[in-house]
């Protein structure tokens, strides 16, 4: 009978223990992010997914959700910071939660990719992401590179002075409407979603966007040229909580290190891969490229770029100047 009794309360209790086990093992990681289910930033987070559930036999599963699904950039990292998510990809918007965030888009701050690469590595690319982590509890876990923003236009641009009268759509940034001005346009804030028809209308006669965003909104359609002014050489981060990543077991952040190690490198290649396609489908949609005078443009820009932005970074600023690669 005793035996009975204990064969009774042993089997569910057995049960119960291994069920929390199974539950302990299995770890769900909820990425949301701003790209559509085509966007390169969904496929290296695919890719990210993929691999971690490879590595970690199942046990760590992460669920991606593109298009805003999970709520808008700020709505995620203020989620992730109430530990209600646990990943998405943020670059300048971050700067709210942590000024030197804001480094991610300044104009003509990095001069090429080979500057990039070196601001990313280095000591100025470190020390961006200790504050995000100490001030934001948000940790960086790879870094995306971003399309160089360029200017498009009814009219060549191929040196400041070309600017005079011009009005010019930019996002309702600071630092990219006192930058505008110094240049010598007219910068005018408006949301991307009507910028097509205000160019069709003549309300603007130019804007400014990473090859991607010409491509996709169909602006070849309302402008002539692509003038090649590179005036942003930008980075977005993918991020974690930190408390959930410190909440991990050792193997299993070694585990989501390296995975997002392997991310980086899946979009790097695809990335670069992706800007010269798109630069050729920008010239077969009949744009005419142009190649300004960039140093022109960065000399007259940077001392109203470093008065802009918040003194707490200016530091930031000039180190990350200091590391460029070029003379």
């Amino acid at each position: 009978m005793k035996k009975n009794l204990l064969l009774l309360f042993s089997v569910p209790l057995l049960w119960l223990v291994c069920s929390a086990c199974q539950t302990k093992e299995e770890i769900i990681i909820r990425l949301g992010h701003q790209g559509n289910e085509k966007d390169i930033w969904h496929l290296s987070s695919l890719y990210f997914a993929d691999y971690l559930d490879s590595i970690s036999d199942g046990q760590i599963k992460v669920r991606v959700f593109p298009s805003e699904q999970l709520g808008s950039e700020r709505d995620m990292i203020r989620s992730i910071r109430a530990g209600i998510v646990e990943m998405t990809i943020s670059g300048e918007t971050l700067q709210n939660w942590s000024e030197p965030a804001a480094l991610c888009a300044v104009p003509y701050l990095i001069e090429n990719h080979e500057h990039l690469e070196s601001v990313l590595k280095g000591a100025a690319g470190e020390k961006i992401k200790s504050a995000l982590i100490e001030e934001a509890g948000i940790r960086p876990l790879a870094v995306f590179k971003r399309g160089p923003r360029h200017l498009t236009s009814n009219r060549p641009i191929r040196h400041p002075d070309d600017l005079k009268g011009i009005i010019l759509r930019v996002p309702n940034v600071p630092v990219f409407v006192k930058t505008w001005e110094a240049l010598g346009a007219k910068p005018t804030p408006m949301a991307f979603s009507e910028v097509f028809t205000a160019l069709q209308q003549g309300t603007v006669d130019a804007q400014e966007n990473p090859f991607a965003l010409i491509a996709s909104a169909a602006l070849y359609e309302v402008q002539q040229y692509l003038n090649l002014t590179e005036h942003v050489y930008g980075w977005i981060y993918v991020v974690m909580g930190e408390n959930f990543f410190q909440n991990l077991s050792e193997s299993h952040r070694h585990m989501v290190l390296e995975a997002a190690e392997a991310m980086e490198k899946f979009h790097e290649f695809s990335f670069m891969q992706k800007e010269a396609a798109l630069f050729d489908y920008l010239k077969e949609r009949g744009m005419n490229i142009v190649e300004p005078d960039v140093k022109a443009f960065r000399e007259r820009a940077r001392a109203v770029v470093s008065e802009t932005l918040p003194e707490s970074i200016r530091d930031f600023y000039t180190e990350i100047q200091k590391e460029a690669l070029l003379p």
